[in-house]
């Protein structure tokens, strides 16, 4: 082992003491560490920063922007909100929910599927009267169980496959890696997804944890007023309150209906809905937000329609001062549209309950107006002695209800693309570009919604791995691997790869975990004479199976707050499924991609002497 090797092995060590106490930033430990390489010489500047350029890099990046067209559309809302419908029990919940959930994110970054399922599950849980923990981590889990049967169904993957891609090209004169197609990764990720759902609707209830008394929300307090007009063509036409899920919103009543010349003040649950009603609810402001999401129902504008251009518009809270020339007049003479170019969606006055119309409202002093307005409204008005305080709700604009079949359908031809040899960076560009040419999200919705710590993270990775390459520090390990695992035959060493792999998951991201075992894997394979898609396969789905830890999976991150979830809780249900994944992954992979073994020997003994020569050798350049 050279002096390079140990001082990167001493410097890997000290990167990962640092990811696992949380106290920095992992986009920032990783970047920290690859600086720290370029300065000591371990690896070439142009090495360094190769990886952000990489086609799997470039892929993850351009499909958060596809993704982010089916979210800002509601199609994801669109292809399962039947299937949720009201379920009586913990499991038929679970069951409505992980398998949507699995199936789209076969075909979906599992980020904005699990933070669009967030307010799902929490209405669904509070109408239903079921508790929400036995929900959140099952959505995560089925997010991860259902991107392992694709390609494009999480990105690590993609970064394996880019890896592939990228060695192929730099190394032509070598023997070429058989790169990944669409469903390459199926053959052991479906049973794997199939094993997971499964267990989830078994163990679940059991091991789950129960619900905690929530303390009090103090945005219960906070009762705003909005009325919402139903449109011509809206889905809920001709449906009864119940039918249409108006019913029991969480943290939401409906108060009133105005139609035409009347008004029905005792709003039943049998009352059917009619177009052009205007529907008046009072409540918290999530379920404000949530309401204006809903396809077919918009908010009733003081002076004007504006349903066209409401998903460029961002939501604000802006609360009247005291010398405002608001004071004293009503929403609908205050000209807020001309003097601000915001309208009003929902007014909240503390403690009073507000009657009549939503343009009648005579503003006072104190009152807190929930506005759509221009994208530079809050940076304007924050200073403005008209309003106290103006701050921006993120992630509220309206959704782009009439687009939503045009996103399903970029991403079915994305499939079918791939499915038929495209290469995924071009059918990954022309998604991104299409879905933002199509208006299923605008370009800063767009830009916003990459992850680029998590891009940083992966680009750092590149250049850490092409550091243990060029120092020796993976064929170090890769020999270490044969060494102890070689004497029990091929599986054992691909079950050895797989466990490191996991273990390296444990403590940093599933992307970078990839990308370190990648240099590692091949030199193993390369030792060990062994087939190298196998062992591609395994790294690609133990990066990405970890549910044993909240850092394992960045959607196990999203749902630990608002599950309120503790870190055990994690140990305790998603262990057994880390366990049952690997157990299947490695079976299935060591006979489903061709022999794992180019010449396998035919007993243990020749194992373990196969093992003693190779470690005797000299050490081999991982330069070709």
């Amino acid at each position: 082992m050279t002096l390079d090797a140990w001082i990167l092995a001493g410097i890997l060590l000290v990167m990962f003491a640092a990811l696992v106490s949380s106290r920095i930033a992992v986009d920032l430990v990783m970047l920290g560490t690859l600086t720290l390489l370029v300065v000591l010489g371990l690896v070439e500047g142009k090495s360094s920063v190769s990886g952000f350029g990489n086609e799997g890099l470039i892929n993850v990046g351009l499909l958060y922007i596809m993704a982010a067209g089916l979210k800002e559309t509601g199609a994801i809302n669109l292809l399962t909100a039947k299937l949720l419908g009201r379920p009586k029990t913990v499991r038929e919940a679970q069951l409505r929910l992980v398998l949507p959930v699995a199936f789209l994110s076969a075909f979906a970054n599992n980020t904005p599927i699990v933070t669009s399922f967030l307010p799902v599950i929490d209405a669904t849980a509070k109408r239903c009267g079921l508790p929400a923990t036995k929900l959140y981590m099952p959505l995560s889990f089925a997010a991860i169980l259902g991107g392992l049967c694709t390609l494009i169904g999480t990105s690590t993957t993609l970064i394996v496959a880019g890896l592939i891609i990228d060695h192929n090209s730099e190394f032509p004169t070598d023997p070429q890696l058989t790169t990944f197609s669409m469903f390459t990764i199926a053959k052991v990720g479906v049973p794997v997804a199939i094993a997971g759902v499964l267990y989830i609707l078994l163990v679940g209830r059991r091991l789950l944890p129960e619900p905690k008394e929530d303390p009090l929300d103090p945005e219960d307090s906070r009762q705003y007023m909005t009325a919402m007009r139903v449109e011509p063509g809206s889905p809920i036409i001709g449906k009864t309150i119940e039918k249409a899920g108006l019913r029991s919103l969480p943290g939401l009543y409906l108060s009133r209906i105005d139609r035409l010349n009347t008004t029905v003040i005792a709003v039943g649950p049998d009352e059917i809905i009619q177009q052009r009603d205007v529907l008046v609810f009072v409540g918290i402001l999530d379920s404000v937000m949530d309401l204006q999401k809903i396809r077919g129902i918009t908010p009733v504008a003081s002076d004007s329609e504006h349903t066209d251009y409401r998903p460029s518009m961002r939501t604000v809270e802006a609360v009247v001062s005291n010398s405002s020339p608001l004071v004293g007049q009503t929403i609908r003479d205050a000209n807020i549209r001309s003097r601000y170019g915001a309208v009003v969606v929902a007014v909240n006055r503390q403690g009073h309950r507000l009657m009549g119309k939503v343009g009648d409202i005579r503003l006072l002093s104190g009152d807190t107006l929930l506005l759509e307005a221009a994208a530079n409204f809050a940076a304007r008005h924050r200073h403005s002695k008209d309003f106290h305080l103006v701050s921006e709700i993120s992630g509220a604009s309206a959704l782009r209800h009439d687009r939503a079949w045009i996103s399903i359908s970029i991403l079915l031809g994305l499939v079918v693309a791939l499915t038929f040899g495209i290469p995924p960076v071009a059918g990954a560009l022309a998604a991104a570009t299409l879905t933002i040419l199509l208006r299923c999200c605008t370009g800063p919705q767009a830009r916003d919604v990459i992850d680029w710590s998590v891009l940083f993270v992966i680009g750092a990775a590149f250049g850490i791995g092409h550091a243990m390459q060029t120092t020796g520090l993976a064929d170090v390990v890769a020999n270490g691997l044969i060494g102890v695992a070689g004497q029990f035959g091929p599986v054992a060493i691909l079950a050895a790869v797989y466990v490191l792999t996991v273990l390296f998951t444990m403590f940093i991201t599933n992307n970078a975990a990839a990308v370190l075992m990648f240099p590692i894997a091949y030199a193993t394979s390369q030792s060990a004479d062994m087939s190298f898609q196998p062992i591609a396969v395994c790294i690609a789905v133990a990066a990405s199976a970890e549910f044993s830890t909240p850092i394992g999976y960045q959607t196990n991150l999203i749902v630990m707050g608002p599950g309120g979830y503790k870190w055990f809780d994690y140990t305790r249900f998603g262990g057994p499924l880390t366990i049952i994944a690997g157990i299947i992954c490695v079976t299935l992979a060591s006979s489903m991609y061709g022999p794992l073994s180019d010449s396998p020997p035919e007993t243990i003994d020749d194992v373990r002497t196969e093992s003693v020569r190779m470690l005797s050798e000299p050490q081999k350049s991982f330069d070709g």
